[in-house]
Parts: C-alpha cells; structure tokens; sequence
C-alpha cells in the first residue's frame, strides 16, 4: 500500500511537472529569447548557443540576434519527452541559462525534414514517401502582400509540393523606384554606398521567415537560394567576401534551421559569380553542413559550369541542363554516375518572352516532365508568361500546371521507389519489376504497341491489365483485355497470345501496365480514377 501511495504522489507531481513545462510538437520549433545587451556589434562580437539534450540526443544550434537587445535560439526536437538545455555565451547575461521543454507527438501534417533515401529518392523523418514537384518563384518574397496573398492562394490549388526562391533580392529597376521599391535588405542601409555588410538587418529575415513558414502551412518544401549573381555591380550583394558570406550563412541558419521544410541551395548558377571558385563553393557547402544541427539537404544550381555533385557534403542533383530533359535517357545515365536523387531544377520555362529560356509551350514543359519522371528523376516547374510568375508569382496562366497535376496523381498512385526498366536498352520506361510498367512514348506516333515486358521479375502465367494514358487530354482508359504473360528469350517476356496494344498513333501517349495478382497495385489505380 505504501509503495502504491509513492508511485501515485510521483505520478501526481510528474504530471504536475509536464504541464507545468512548455510544450513543443515533435519538428516543430522550440524558440528561447535572452535580453541582452545591444553594445557595440551583436553580430559580430556576440558567441551565443545551447546544447540541448535527450537520453543520447545532443544538438548545438547557434543562436542569433533578433533586434532590440533580443537574442534568439531556435531548435527543432525530434524525439518526444523532455528535452533539456544550456546556453553558452561570451557575455554572461546570455551565458549558462538552462531551463526544458516537453516535446509531444508531431502535428498531422507535420512529417518532418526531408532527407534521401535509398540513394536516389526522398522521404520525411517519419519515412512518409516525398516525390518533389517544383516550381520557381525566385522574387516571391519581395513582393507586396497582397501579391503573396495571391501567390500563396494560387499554390493551395497548385500540384507543387517545392518551391525554389531567393533569400536575397536581386537588383532590379522595380525594387530600387516606384511602388515596388524596397526599403529593407538584408544587411543594414538602403544603397551599396551605406551597405554595413557587418550588421544584419533582422527586419528583413523576419519577412522571409513569414514567407517560409506561409509555405509551410501549405505543406511545400523551401529551396532556399542563399546567393546569386544578380546585381550587376549595384548592391554587392554578390561580391561578399568570405568573412562575411560565412556569416551570412551561419545567422541564415540560426534563423532558419529549425523549420523542417527548408532545404539548402547554394546558389543559383553559381558559376555567374565569378570570383568564387569551385573551391570557394567546397568551403560553404562544409560551412553549412558544419553549422546545421538537422542536415537538411543541400545542393547548388549550376550555369555554365556544372559542380562536382559527387561531393560528400552534397546530398542531391539540382540541375540546370535543358537537354537531358528534352530526350529519354539522359535521367537514368546520371542517376549512374552520381549515385544521388537527380532534380531537374531548371528545363526551361513555359512563356512568351523574348528570352529563349521563356518561350516553351505548355505541350513541351509537360513532356519535359514525363521524360524526367520516366527517367527516375524529378523535375521543376517554371512560367514566364506575361505575369512573371517566376519571378513575382500571382496567377498561373500556363497549359502545363494542370498537366503536371495529373502526373504528379500518376507517380504517387505507382510503387515507391520505382526505377528506370532495362535501362541500357529501354529508354522510355519506369516501373518495379513484376508488377508494375509505365511506358512514355512522348513525341512518337505509334498507333499499336507489341506487348512486351523485361524479363526480371517475372513468370509464365502471370496475369497484367492495360490502360492507355493521354497525358495530354489528362485521360486513363482501360483495355479490355487480360494479358498472360510468356517467356520469349532470356531478356523478355510477351504475352502469350502475342496481342497488340492499339494506340491513336498521337503524340504524348502513355501506357500502364499493373499486375493483377497483387491486390494493393491492382486496386490502386481504381482510386486514382475517383480523384
């Protein structure tokens, strides 16, 4: 009886505890606020950061200085129970504060960060499957709020589970005069000649931290582009030396490490900033990876001189290369030779511009697509029609998002993880072996299909269904047939009545192939034609 009273009182005052203690959801953010001093430069000769720890967990983010003698450090817990924590400073109204939190199941839609996994794919912390479809909204953020608002409405019916946006403005006649003209940047000044590149301007990233966490509400990733070669001179946002890129880097993260959706981009066509070398670029990857407690992943968008992506510190492919986007064959060869997830981050854009980049047509940037996905590989979307979108956002006016919608149904109805088929002999084809095919015939004609699948995986007598895909007219139709299938040779098997599949012989055809001995693959599409 005595030891049943102690147990209960520990009980009681565990629970009074626990509630008593702050709360924060499993990948959400847990935010510590000092009062500090405001002498001298917080940004420069302020050391500020906390150790927080559960059972064997340790992570050590760097804090940072929000303005008003206010210090910030920012941690995303990803264990549940109580998480305690110590701060370290070089000043002692900020050094050795210790307090915890209680860390409580993970909000619905809250998966956590995403990662690679199994080489070439990606998934959150919880091991739900992410398949990446971009799009590009470089200036986004610099714009008025009611352009955000109506961007922001515009992705909430949009296919896009990624966006691509700069974390500094680029110079342009729009934000230097009129109604667009901006009046906080990243650092502290209004023009080149008052820029003080040692001190940040916290106004400017509590912006942008709205921004990110508005996408996050619509579950979209944030591929964050940390520099880029888009000043001409004007501000010198992109002639920082090294002393100040690093910082810039290091209070980026501080800020914006603990939101589980960002992702890292380097730069956009790194190459366009000519003083930084391939060398420089080695040494701000391992900055970033050095000083992000969460590895959120971290690639480079290249221009005229592609980075070596091999790279430890760099976790996937963000490509710009519009040719291995406009024939089959070139997703699966660099899937080979880099051995990580490969994202078509840049194949053009859907437009009307002058710019060669911006004149394709919604036909095109929809094949572009498939030809990627059927490559194994992923893809980004880009308009440039008369509104901007990738550059202001707004309104899609394009052909192709809706199209991108119905692709985007298609590959997240199919196995996870499928893979490119007989590759160095098949171009055009992905799927899982055995039980699932998805063949795209992209710009051909054919008007029937020879019934024929790779070997691998397979047996005599087992039974497929057949549906045709326009990917274009965005229809599935089911043939009304049942193919069993026979070995012909040591690389294919054929159906054993040696049919024919009939195609309208139309450009931007597709055809699906799913084993209907397998209950969860053979039921699957059935859902996919209700939505």
């Amino acid at each position: 009886m005595k030891r049943y009273t102690v147990l209960l009182v520990a009980a009681f005052f565990f629970s009074v505890f626990s509630n008593a203690q702050e709360k924060v959801a499993k990948w959400d953010v847990f935010e510590l606020t000092l009062k500090g001093n405001e002498q001298g430069n917080p940004f420069i000769n302020t050391a500020f950061s906390a150790v927080f720890r559960h059972g064997n967990k340790e992570f050590q983010p760097e804090g940072f200085y929000d303005g008003n003698g206010l210090y910030k450090i920012r941690f995303m817990p990803n264990e549940e129970g109580e998480w305690k924590y110590l701060t370290k400073s070089n000043k002692a109204e900020l050094n050795n504060k210790s307090g915890s939190f209680y860390c409580t199941p993970a909000e619905r839609e809250n998966h956590g960060p995403v990662s690679v996994q199994n080489k070439y794919y990606f998934a959150f912390a919880d091991s739900t499957n992410y398949i990446p479809f971009g799009t590009t909204l470089y200036e986004w953020a610099f714009q008025s709020a009611e352009k955000k608002a109506q961007t922001l409405a515009t992705l909430q019916q949009a296919p896009f589970n990624k966006v691509r946006m700069l974390a500094v403005p680029p110079y342009h006649k729009r934000y230097v005069e009129g109604p667009g003209k901006l009046t906080v940047f990243p650092f502290v000044g209004t023009e080149k000649e008052n820029f003080d590149f040692s001190r940040f301007n916290p106004l400017f990233f509590q912006q942008l931290e709205k921004d990110v966490l508005a996408l996050q509400k619509l579950n979209i990733e944030v591929d964050l582009i940390l520099f880029r070669p888009y000043d001409g001179g004007k501000w010198g946002f992109d002639q920082m030396d090294r002393e100040t890129n690093d910082r810039f880097l290091r209070y980026v993260i501080a800020r914006f490490g603990a939101y589980h959706n960002i992702w890292w981009s380097l730069s956009n066509e790194n190459s366009f900033i000519k003083h930084l070398t391939d060398e420089d670029w080695d040494h701000y990857f391992q900055v970033v990876q050095q000083y992000d407690p969460y590895q959120h992943l971290r690639s480079i968008h290249n221009a005229d001189r592609i980075y070596d992506y091999k790279k430890p510190w760099v976790t996937h492919v963000s490509l710009q290369y519009y040719n291995a986007v406009r024939v089959f064959g070139v997703s699966p060869l660099l899937r080979d030779i880099y051995q990580k997830p490969i994202v078509h981050d840049e194949i053009n854009y859907e437009g009307n511009i002058e710019k060669r980049w911006g004149q394709l047509t919604g036909e095109e940037l929809t094949y572009r697509f498939w030809t990627a996905y059927i490559g194994g590989a992923y893809a980004t979307h880009g308009e440039a029609l008369e509104e901007g979108w990738i550059s202001l956002g707004g309104k899609l006016n394009g052909t192709s998002p809706q199209r991108i919608s119905f692709l985007r149904k298609i590959v997240e109805s199919a196995p996870k993880d499928w893979l490119p088929l007989d590759q160095y002999y098949l171009l055009n084809a992905v799927g899982k072996y055995g039980a699932y095919y998805l063949y795209y015939f992209g710009k051909e004609t054919p008007s029937e299909w020879a019934f024929s699948l790779p070997d691998e995986g397979l047996k005599d007598g087992m039974k497929f269904k057949v549906e045709l895909i326009d990917t274009w007219n965005m229809t599935i139709k089911p043939v009304d047939k049942v193919y069993e299938v026979q070995k012909l040779n040591n690389y294919a098997f054929i159906d054993k009545q040696k049919s024919k599949v009939k195609l309208p012989g139309k450009p931007y055809m597709a055809i699906r192939i799913t084993r209907l001995d397998i209950p969860t693959m053979a039921s699957r599409t059935e859902g996919e034609k209700k939505n």
